[in-house]
């Protein structure tokens, strides 16, 4: 959900100001370890920033130049999105296990 409610702020700071420290203090209430409740939470607040074209300070240049249509950038963005989702609660943490991080 932290990921995919980015669609409803037109910026990252906005997105990470208003939804962080609620996500996280549930991820901790809920008894994950602070810091493998933390750093996701970081994680995906950058890798968020592609799945929109408002979504990061660049983003609107790149789509005002006409390349990507706003369906493409949106459908791209989900793609990205779900690999992203699908890469890092997988071999993400089990690279973080074999750290000793969590």
């Amino acid at each position: 959900m932290y990921v995919y409610l980015h669609y409803a702020f037109a910026s990252l700071t906005a997105h990470v100001t208003a939804l962080y420290p609620g996500f996280l203090a549930a991820a901790i209430a809920s008894g994950a370890p602070p810091l493998l409740a933390a750093m996701p939470l970081a994680y995906f607040s950058s890798l968020n920033a592609g799945i929109t074209h408002y979504g990061t300070g660049s983003a609107p240049v790149f789509f005002g130049a006409g390349y990507v249509t706003q369906g493409t950038w949106w459908r791209t963005g989900l793609v990205v999105s779900l690999v992203n989702l699908t890469i890092w609660p997988t071999i993400g943490l089990a690279w973080w296990k074999m750290l000793g991080w969590w």
